[in-house]
């Protein structure tokens, strides 16, 4: 089974973007985590099945540079509860991916 663009179908690429725009209003800060320290390798699809681990995701945004198209080595991943958020917090800050130790924090207003 092949599903192009996709991990298994759940997120297409580009998903973060009604994190921005005319759909910031309807996001849940305080569902909202900051994850920093990405390596260039990371994608939004390792992201949102990382993250998953801790409660249902509604959005997954990693903000990419103009010029290179590839991300900044940070990003924000939006849960349904802030008690997901908290929790992803607790048990997500610090794991490594690809030999670097993601930050993790709730995103600022």
């Amino acid at each position: 089974m092949s599903v192009s663009g996709t991990a298994g179908g759940r997120i297409a690429p580009g998903v973060g973007a009604n994190l921005i725009g005319q759909h910031a209003h309807d996001r849940n800060q305080d569902a909202t985590v900051y994850v920093g320290n990405l390596d260039p390798q990371v994608t939004e699809e390792l992201v949102w099945e990382l993250f998953t681990q801790a409660g249902p995701i509604v959005n997954v945004y990693l903000p990419k540079d103009r010029v290179t198209n590839s991300h900044q080595g940070y990003g924000f991943v939006e849960y349904r509860a802030e008690e997901d958020a908290d929790y992803s917090i607790k048990v997500l800050n610090m794991v490594k991916l690809y030999g670097k130790a993601i930050r993790i924090n709730k995103a600022s207003q």
